[in-house]
């Protein structure tokens, strides 16, 4: 099963962090990385820019663009981690070798439906 993990931080946190800092995390979480790009279950990965630089759409019709992500929470999302788990405690585990290094992250795990234009989604290939 495919889950994406979303890392949610307060964002002045991570950006108050020193180089120094900023790098021994990034070292952490790539040695973390590193296992399990080796197992096959570790897929691709992003950080997200800054929030004051997001923006979103909403609304009927075209929609309107608003500055900002309006979350509605002390956390912002951050980045994202595209897992292959057999299940969602195995999910789970994964989520927690990367807490254990980044200890201010909170992680939300969805599973995953992969979306390929043209291409039916699985539950709907039999039909």
């Amino acid at each position: 099963m495919l889950y994406a993990m979303l890392a949610y931080h307060v964002e002045d946190t991570i950006t108050a962090m020193t180089q120094d800092e900023a790098s021994a995390l990034m070292t952490d979480l790539l040695t973390v990385h590193a296992r399990y790009v080796e197992e096959g279950t570790f897929g691709p990965a992003a950080r997200l820019g800054s929030t004051k630089d997001a923006f979103t759409l909403r609304g009927p019709g075209a929609g309107m663009v608003i500055d900002g992500p309006f979350a509605e929470t002390k956390e912002q999302l951050l980045g994202l981690y595209m897992v292959e788990a057999e299940d969602r405690d195995a999910a789970v585990e994964i989520a927690r070798s990367l807490r254990r290094v980044n200890r201010t992250a909170v992680y939300e795990i969805r599973p995953v439906r992969l979306f390929l234009p043209g291409a039916p989604f699985p539950e709907t290939a039999a039909e």
